[in-house]
């Protein structure tokens, strides 16, 4: 016994100063790789455009969203850094998980894809596709996409821009959106997109392939 403590003293173990060390801290909650599930409340960070992970550190950042554990995490930490983090996950180009197997009705997948495809210009409630893509994967640099992601962590979010919880920078696009949704259209948009196969590719659209249909505002990259 004596010899191996003496052995093990002599080989101090380093822990060694990488990203993916250093990211440990994201990862065990979101995921190895920032790769999360496909249930629960924990998003896939994985492969999101940098401009769109990078915009979210500094809301948890500066207060604008809250998260127990997200915001003190991010206290202190600088913008550059923030970048680095948000560069590092957006590199990480990972399978996704496969949809849940919870397969809406027919009356919840009408209504939710009607919303996801066309809107309701009753309610001016734009498109999903209008600004996150048609193949919802997301839009460069900081539209993130829509699939691949849990149910109840797609209701929880749209309920908080619903409710103000979850802000952005003005004009806070999503907020007024999200204020014109009833709570069945959140309901049946979370089920169904939760449901949706991920594309042959899910890399986000590159810039400018989109123009959303009104402003949003997001920090500079």
């Amino acid at each position: 016994m004596c010899g191996a403590s003496s052995l093990w003293a002599s080989q101090p173990f380093t822990v060694p100063d990488t990203m993916a060390q250093r990211a440990m801290a994201c990862t065990a909650c979101h995921g190895k790789e920032g790769r999360a599930t496909n249930s629960g409340f924990f998003p896939r960070i994985a492969g999101k455009p940098q401009g769109y992970l990078y915009q979210q550190l500094l809301n948890f950042r500066d207060g604008r969203r809250y998260h127990s554990l997200m915001s003190p995490l991010l206290a202190n930490l600088s913008d550059d850094y923030l970048q680095t983090i948000a560069a590092y996950f957006a590199a990480q180009d990972l399978p996704y998980p496969p949809p849940q197997v919870r397969v809406p009705s027919a009356s919840v997948a009408g209504r939710a894809e009607a919303l996801v495809r066309r809107g309701d210009a009753s309610r001016n409630i734009p498109a999903c596709v209008s600004c996150h893509g048609s193949a919802l994967t997301g839009v460069q640099p900081g539209t993130p996409g829509l699939l691949g992601l849990p149910r109840d962590y797609v209701n929880a979010q749209l309920g908080a821009w619903r409710t103000g919880q979850r802000q952005a920078l003005a004009p806070d696009c999503m907020h007024t959106i999200a204020q014109r949704l009833a709570v069945e259209d959140i309901s049946a948009l979370s089920e169904w997109l939760a449901a949706q196969p991920l594309p042959a590719s899910t890399t986000a659209a590159p810039a400018g392939s989109v123009k959303p249909p009104l402003e949003c505002g997001r920090a500079a990259p």
